[in-house]
């Protein structure tokens, strides 16, 4: 998310805008859409079958999708990250990191 990062002038955190967005059919709504294209970010979201028009699709990006969500599925066994009991980024990060350790090994 670093490499994103786009330098202030004056005063604030950097901006951070995504290279694309990949959703479910949940976020098929026209507003999001229109949010994403006047912000310049590619998205992969399918639409519904009862819409008129079908735009173009990427399934290979769309599987990528499902990679993340099982990972982040397997991270809530663990119940401290689960409900978040370290109050501190870099700590809850370590957690994150130590857990996805133990589920590699």
């Amino acid at each position: 998310m670093e490499q994103g990062a786009v330098k202030r002038s004056g005063r604030g955190r950097p901006r951070i805008r995504p290279s694309r967005v990949v959703g479910d059919k949940g976020y098929t709504g026209r507003r999001i859409r229109s949010y994403l294209r006047r912000r310049g970010i590619r998205f992969t979201i399918p639409r519904l079958s009862n819409e008129p028009r079908h735009g173009p699709f990427s399934r290979e990006i769309y599987r990528q999708r499902n990679i993340v969500e099982r990972a982040i599925n397997r991270l809530k066994q663990w119940r401290r990250i689960a409900t978040r009991y370290e109050k501190l980024a870099a700590n809850y990060t370590a957690m994150i990191t130590i857990a996805f350790i133990w589920l590699w090994l």
